[in-house]
């Protein structure tokens, strides 16, 4: 097996080499599960800085590991902000725009900052909202900043799935986050779509209409 990569800081110091001091990681999760809001954070990180032994992208940590790290993450930044967009924001924005809304909200929670370090693909109109930014494709595999940003925002989401499970259990949100897992799937068959459920999503849009075959597990979208 490939050990999974190591993020570096290669694009934080060449940012504060050219002065710009102040720089956030920025990543969200949640766009590919059938219920639940879309959940960004942003960190700031200390120029120059020690990285934290064990941040690396949070789809390669366990649950325990995360959890271990978001502490740490927390107190060793310069400053964090979470937000979210709902699932109302999700059926009205669709998801890719309601991520972004999400890490604006985020990066509101910040002081000032002089460049931003996105994971993913350029967003459209996005720079006048938050001033300079660079996107990094899988940055939250390789960029420092964005993985720690990635390790709240997947803990921070994590947890809220959890306390709607225990308002809504039989879907299994405590431990599949949301996505089409099988215990999911099930728990759509026996119970029906919640209010949390995102219905402009072809999954749930087709179980609405009676379609059966929207039962299969097929996924809706990829994990974050």
């Amino acid at each position: 097996l490939v050990p999974p990569r190591k993020p570096h800081l290669k694009a934080e110091f060449a940012l504060w080499s050219r002065g710009a001091r102040y720089v956030v990681g920025v990543d969200e999760v949640g766009t590919g599960p059938l219920c639940g809001p879309v959940v960004a954070a942003a960190v700031l990180v200390k120029p120059p800085t020690r990285k934290i032994k064990g941040v690396r992208d949070s789809k390669t940590l366990s649950a325990a590991q995360r959890e271990r790290l978001v502490d740490d993450i927390k107190t060793r930044s310069l400053a964090w902000g979470l937000g979210a967009a709902s699932v109302s924001e999700i059926e009205r924005l669709n998801v890719r725009n309601a991520a972004a809304l999400a890490m604006r909200r985020a990066l509101r929670r910040l002081p000032a900052h002089d460049h931003v370090l996105i994971d993913g693909q350029k967003i459209t109109g996005i720079e006048e909202h938050i001033g300079p930014y660079t996107p990094i494709v899988k940055g939250d595999a390789s960029s420092y900043a964005i993985a720690c940003a990635s390790v709240l925002a997947k803990v921070t989401r994590d947890r809220l799935m959890a306390n709607l499970a225990a308002r809504h259990p039989g879907y299994g949100w405590e431990h599949n986050a949301g996505y089409a897992t099988r215990d999911h799937v099930a728990g759509l068959r026996d119970l029906g779509v919640s209010p949390h459920h995102r219905r402009t999503f072809q999954r749930i849009r087709a179980i609405l209409e009676g379609d059966q075959l929207a039962f299969d597990l097929d996924s809706e979208g990829s994990a974050d």
